[in-house]
């Protein structure tokens, strides 16, 4: 058997059920477990017969069982010739078929960026590919396929997948119909393209502001809100057979540092810690969370050590596992950013990320090098087999769960009538226009009349679209407007707009009924501000669109009328624009608090805040 789909347009033969179980030679039977029996997976039975695959693997395919990695290629035998290359340059093999057959990974993580993603049909042919060389290894194990689909600023697939607004605008929105709606249909596209682990929800508790990392990828800054909605997603994920992934343990929503680039310290308390990032995990582990990723965070009210929490046996062994009793897979972050390398070197990470009690290693700079440390800690005595042994089972367990067992494949000749379906497009759009929020709505000035103010420029800020999404987002807000009856130009001044670009707006603006203002990030000192303050004394409505942060309308004392759309996302920019046309009316309440820009100690608008018309 071999994979040779080339791109969309490939024919893959969908390999039987009978093949599937013939390739793991007779010694899964019975291991499919019902979605609606998850405490069957538990059981000294299903465990029996897990734990029999796992005696008879080598101690090699033990530790590569361990790992989850990122491969180049649209496909997994014949990757275009730059992917082969960078493969070859990263991971020492050309093709995701030969990563498998070297280092037996029990999962991979799909990136944009590595060109795993190019449309629906491809995706399912490349995770077909993927299980087949999986199954076809001597004692071989279906692989879990993992991907970032947390939707809004982090998403992986794109269009025509369904995109729903990020986590945020959900937590403005407030329902957990929605989140659990989101769950459900993400997760039922995903598992068609045989993806079949989601690094999502986010169930950080942002309070920072100036957080770079996390921001809007969380529902927001009240625990017990944040707690309901995480619920909700993991049991629509999760409905979908598709496993949900808890992140960033113990919470990652009070940094100024993006782990990313460099080691944050939370310095919250043992007791705020419980009042506060803690209830997201506990909902998340009662609603029975396959998965938990920890943060490349130090934590010192947790662990003193110094250590970031990925690495400490007392955050993930004692507190995740023996307070909060979570006995599921726990994922590290990626092991390539700078936050889990400050300390250690590449080789002992691994090593002590299994020692502190983690089950699955995602994405080591080189695997080469975290494989072989692993393989050489068991062998000098400093990890046991033993150890090895409990992570993997709790592995075989999830997979067993997902039934890869039985069903590894991808649902190919589904994916057209289930990825990117009219009814699942429209349950992303009214879900974006109930978290679209109206924080400020002076004297009436939204919705725009198509009658009096017909004319509309739209200005500001482009940063690079989320990926999947068509962008950028003045031309995004520009086309709908146009759409809804108005005529609207574009005109992108960036998010730091030059004095040139501000006065080419003033001047387009003289020939406008009115103006809508992108901004995103907007600080004291950025340049967007003086673009909003020379378009207002243009004397013509305007409009601000807060597309990423909420917190920029604390920038703007003067604005007549503000919306926040927490992403900028095509979705999200679309619901916006209905809400300026007074298509629908703004339903969205902060999930945050807003501080004056003056003086941060004082709340501008509490969580809860939001105007209608």
């Amino acid at each position: 058997m071999h994979d040779t789909s080339t791109g969309s347009t490939g024919s893959t033969a969908r390999p039987s059920r009978r093949a599937v179980l013939a390739a793991t030679a007779g010694l899964t039977a019975g291991l499919t477990v019902p979605a609606t029996a998850r405490a069957a997976a538990h059981s000294a039975v299903h465990d029996r017969r897990l734990r029999a695959l796992i005696s008879r693997m080598t101690l090699e395919e033990k530790v590569g069982q361990l790992f989850v990695m990122r491969v180049y290629g649209h496909s997994a035998t014949a990757p275009d010739k730059a992917d082969a290359d960078a493969n070859l340059k990263e991971i020492g093999v050309r093709t995701a078929a030969e990563l498998i057959a070297t280092y037996r990974v029990g999962g991979i993580i799909y990136f944009t960026w590595a060109h795993n993603t190019r449309d629906p049909h491809q995706i399912a042919d490349l995770s077909d590919g993927i299980q087949r060389a999986c199954l076809e290894q001597p004692r071989g194990l279906p692989a879990l396929i993992a991907t970032d689909q947390e939707h809004g600023a982090v998403c992986r697939i794109g269009r025509p997948a369904t995109l729903f607004p990020g986590a945020m605008a959900v937590g403005a929105g407030g329902s957990r119909a929605d989140a659990r709606t989101l769950g459900r249909i993400s997760g039922t596209e995903l598992r068609a393209m045989g993806v079949n682990q989601d690094y999502s929800p986010d169930a950080d508790v942002n309070v920072n502001p100036a957080n770079p990392v996390i921001g809007v990828r969380s529902f927001g800054a009240d625990p017990e809100a944040v707690a309901a909605l995480v619920a909700a997603e993991v049991r629509g994920y999760q409905a979908a057979r598709v496993a949900a992934t808890a992140k960033h343990f113990p919470g990652h929503g009070d940094t100024a540092v993006d782990s990313h680039y460099g080691f944050p310290v939370i310095t919250h308390s043992r007791e705020l810690w419980e009042r506060l990032d803690a209830v997201p995990f506990r909902a998340a582990i009662r609603a029975g969370i396959d998965s938990v990723m920890t943060a490349h965070i130090q934590f010192p009210a947790l662990d003193d050590s110094g250590d970031p929490a990925t690495l400490s046996r007392p955050i993930v062994t004692g507190i995740l596992r023996g307070e909060l009793g979570y006995d599921g897979v726990v994922i590290t972050d990626s092991l390539g950013m700078e936050g889990v390398r400050t300390k250690y070197g590449d080789d002992r990470v691994p090593v002590l990320a299994l020692k502190a009690g983690v089950d699955q290693l995602l994405n080591p700079p080189s695997l080469d090098v975290a494989w072989h440390a692993v393989l050489r800690a068991v062998r000098e005595g400093e990890l046991t087999e033993a150890r090895l042994d409990e992570s993997i089972l709790r592995i075989l367990r999830l997979k067993a769960r997902l039934g890869l067992f039985e069903h590894p494949y991808a649902d190919r000749a589904g994916v057209g009538r289930t990825v990117g379906t009219r009814a699942h497009l429209a349950a992303a759009d009214r879900i974006a226009e109930r978290g679209t929020t109206l924080l400020v709505n002076e004297d009436g000035t939204l919705p725009f009349d198509r009658r009096s103010e017909h004319r509309l420029l739209v200005v500001g800020a482009d940063p690079a679209s989320p990926s999947g999404t068509t962008g950028p987002p003045t031309g995004v807000l520009a086309a709908a407007l146009t759409g809804l009856g108005f005529t609207a130009t574009a005109l992108s001044t960036g998010t730091a707009p030059s004095a040139a670009a501000v006065n080419e707006a003033v001047t387009a603006a003289r020939d406008a009924d009115a103006v809508v203002v992108a901004t995103y990030n907007v600080t004291a000192s950025s340049s967007q501000r003086t673009l909003v303050d020379r378009l207002l004394a243009t004397g013509k409505p305007v409009a601000v669109v807060a597309v990423r942060n909420p917190y920029d309308v604390a920038q703007f004392p003067s604005v007549r009328a503000c919306l926040a759309t927490y992403c900028w996302t095509d979705v999200e920019l679309r619901a916006a624009a209905r809400v300026i046309a007074g298509r629908v009316a703004p339903r969205g309440k902060l999930p945050v608090p807003v501080q004056r820009a003056d003086d941060p100690a004082r709340v501008l608008y509490p969580i809860g805040h939001g105007l209608t018309y």
